[in-house]
C-alpha cells in the first residue's frame, strides 16, 4: 500500500510539475505601430477656371499600383494643406472606396487635362461603397472633407503640379 500511495504521489507530482511548465507564460512580441507619416513629393496648385490660384497645397504622390490601393488607408490625420494625388496610367472611370480610411475626405477626379470632372464630397470614412468619376480620369486628389466647399472649387477648376 505505501507502495503504491507514494507512486501515486510521484505521478501526481510529476504531473502538477508538467502542467505548470506547460501552462508557463510565453513572452509574446510587443506589436507597435507607428503613424504613417505624410511624406512631401510634390506640391500642387489648385485653380479656377481663369487659372487664377486658389490654393497650393503639399502632396503625397501615388503613382503605383501600390500606392493607389494604399492610398490614406490607415491614417488617423492629416493637415488641411496637404492631400494626396493619384496618378493613373489610363484614362478611365474611377471608382474609390474608404475601406481602412479613417479621414473624411473629398474626392475629387480629374481629367487628362487636370480639368476636375466631379467631387465626392464628404466621404465617409470606413465606407466599402464605391464613388465613380463622371468621366473618365486621369488623376484623383484626396482631401481633408469640407475643404473643396471652404475652397469653392468646383467641376470645370483645374489643378497644376510638380514632383519634388
Amino acid at each position: 500500500m505505501r507502495f503504491y500511495n507514494a507512486t501515486v504521489l510521484i505521478g501526481f507530482s510529476i504531473l502538477n510539475l508538467l502542467t505548470l511548465l506547460s501552462c508557463k507564460k510565453e513572452k509574446k512580441s510587443e506589436f507597435i505601430q507607428t503613424e504613417i507619416e505624410f511624406k512631401h513629393e510634390g506640391n500642387l496648385s489648385l485653380l479656377d477656371s481663369i487659372n487664377t490660384i486658389i490654393k497650393e497645397i503639399q502632396i503625397e504622390i501615388a503613382d503605383n499600383d501600390f500606392e493607389r490601393q494604399t492610398g490614406l488607408m490607415y491614417r488617423k490625420k492629416m493637415d488641411t494643406d496637404k492631400g494626396m494625388l493619384f496618378v493613373f496610367e489610363k484614362s478611365e472611370i474611377k471608382s474609390f472606396y474608404m475601406k481602412n480610411t479613417y479621414i473624411p475626405l473629398d474626392i475629387i477626379y480629374i481629367d487628362s487635362n487636370k480639368t476636375i470632372i466631379n467631387i465626392v464630397k464628404n466621404a465617409e470614412p470606413l465606407n466599402e461603397t464605391s464613388l465613380y468619376s463622371d468621366a473618365p480620369a486621369t488623376y484623383v486628389l484626396e482631401v481633408n472633407a469640407g475643404l473643396s466647399e471652404k475652397l469653392s472649387i468646383k467641376k470645370g477648376d483645374k489643378i497644376s503640379f510638380s514632383k519634388l
